[in-house]
Parts: structure tokens; C-alpha cells; sequence
């Protein structure tokens, strides 16, 4: 398996494989790869011919108050894990590459951006839409494998896909989670031994909410209620947001009648952790 580090390059080696007939998936990281991600490129690999998976930690979806230079990497583990998981090359480029001198072109998009995530981070979206769009004129996949846990980028992407005739098929892949229930995330390696044990509280107050939709509660602000009394159960906790959210346009509903996304933002410490899951989704 290559690391590949420029666009030539890369375009060189899909061009060839588009020649031979071959399809082409792409999952996009941030890089310090876990189970998480490869259950992603596991997806790609039984879906595709090839699977390209790029780690670029991408500077223009960070905020001014988070620290880009703290974002955990390890680019021996991705090569390891995406080598397992049936990766055929990592395309790993330098900001430079990506972002060279006097670029100032953005993609934007509207309607799904300015909540939940978008709220606290004006700038997030831009720069994941940015990021995607040129990873997709790049490599020019068939498939690009998103997970779950991260829905509102997932639906970011799609309406992206939508609107400006991508001829790429987003895939959603579930998400993974440690035995105890906790979310597999790149941002768990921060949590202490004690914050990773509060840090379950996030799944607890999931659970509860799914019991509760299941025995028939019909309404959202019922629901957050419980959710917000589980999770301030636990000292450590700060919640962000818990949202009841339609699962299509992410707004929020009153009385739950269709398919809704419950997303949640929580602080345990200084590590901002988000979950999710979708209730009455058929497919």
C-alpha cells in the first residue's frame, strides 16, 4: 500500500485505475485512525474495486478557539490501520498542497450548516465542504464512505452532493462503539481514565431517549428533559446542546411524527464529545 503525498500523483494512479474499469471509494479522515474508520474503509473495500483513503488533518474547519496543533496525529498507525482494513493507497497532502499560496476559493453551504454543530462553529462547514469538494475533483471517486457519528457532516456532504451534480454516491456507515457503549472518536485519546468513565453518560442519555420513543413518547421537549436531568448527573458533564432534530432538514420538531435525528454535544473536561442516533429511519 503507497502514501502518496501529491495531487499528481494521485490523480496519476486513479486515472489508471479508471482505465482498467476499476471503481474507485474514498473515505476521507482526519487521520489518527481507529475501528471507527475502518469499519468505513472496510465498506469501501467490499464496495469497490480501489479505496483511497485520505488523511489530511484540514485547517479550515477549525475556529479560531480550537487548536489545530493538538489534533492528534499518527500517520505510521493510519497506514497500519488503513493497510488492515483493505485500503489501496493513503493520499496524505501537505496544507500546502491542498491550500497552496493566494487560494481563496470556498464551497458554502446553506440550510443544514447553521445548526447544531454550525451554531457554535460558524466556520466548520465551510471548510469540511471546501476540503470534500476538492478530495472529490481530485480523486474523483464512485462511493465516499461518511459515518454516522458525525450525521449533520454526513448530511452537509449529501446536500453538497445534490446541488452542485456530483457524480459521487455518499455512503452513511453506522456508528462504532467501544464495548461499553462510548462512541469510538479521535478525541477520546484526551479524556483522563476518570473522564472516560463520564464520558458514558452520553450513550446513557441515547439509550433513555430510545426507550422512551419506543414506548411511545411523542414529544421533544419531554424527551430532552430526561436527557438533560440523566446527563447532569454526572459532575463532569457540561452539555453543549441535545437537540431532537428532523432527520432530513435538521430542525427542530416539537411533536416527533417522522424519522427524527437526536444529536447531543457534550463537555466532559476540556473534550467536547458528540453522539447521536436516528429513530424511525426505514432504510
Amino acid at each position: 500500500m503507497k502514501l502518496i503525498t501529491t495531487i499528481t500523483e494521485i490523480r496519476k494512479i486513479v486515472t489508471e485505475w479508471k482505465k482498467a474499469g476499476k471503481s474507485v471509494g474514498l473515505v476521507p479522515t482526519m487521520g489518527y485512525l481507529h475501528e471507527g474508520h475502518q469499519s468505513l474503509i472496510q465498506k469501501a473495500h467490499a464496495e469497490n474495486d480501489e479505496v483511497v483513503v485520505s488523511v489530511f488533518v484540514n485547517p479550515t474547519q477549525f475556529s479560531a478557539n480550537e487548536d489545530l496543533s493538538s489534533y492528534p496525529r499518527n500517520i505510521e498507525n493510519d497506514l497500519e490501520k488503513s493497510r488492515e482494513a483493505g485500503a489501496s493507497v493513503i493520499f496524505h497532502p501537505d496544507v500546502s498542497e491542498m491550500y497552496p499560496e493566494g487560494y481563496n476559493t470556498y464551497i458554502e453551504a446553506f440550510g443544514v450548516t447553521e445548526v447544531l454543530e454550525g451554531a457554535s462553529r460558524p466556520t466548520h462547514f465551510r471548510g469540511v465542504t471546501t476540503v470534500v469538494g476538492k478530495l472529490f475533483n481530485i480523486i474523483q471517486p464512485d462511493r465516499a464512505y461518511f459515518g454516522q457519528k458525525d450525521a449533520q457532516q454526513a448530511a452537509v456532504i449529501e446536500q453538497m452532493v445534490r446541488d452542485l451534480n456530483f457524480p459521487v454516491a455518499v455512503v452513511r456507515c453506522p456508528i462504532i462503539r467501544e464495548a461499553d457503549g462510548l462512541a469510538k472518536s479521535s478525541r477520546n485519546v484526551y479524556l483522563s481514565a476518570e473522564e472516560r468513565q463520564a464520558a458514558l453518560v452520553l450513550s446513557h442519555a441515547l439509550k433513555l431517549a430510545k426507550k422512551m420513543l419506543e414506548q411511545g413518547e411523542k414529544s421533544a421537549a419531554t424527551i430532552r428533559h430526561a436527557m438533560t436531568e440523566k446527563i447532569q448527573q454526572e459532575p463532569l458533564a457540561v452539555i453543549d446542546y441535545i437537540k431532537i432534530v428532523d432527520d432530513r432538514t435538521l430542525r427542530d420538531v416539537r411533536v416527533i411524527e417522522a424519522p427524527v435525528l437526536i444529536p447531543i454535544a457534550v463537555r466532559i473536561g476540556n473534550t467536547r464529545l458528540i453522539d447521536n442516533f436516528v429513530f424511525g429511519r426505514t432504510e
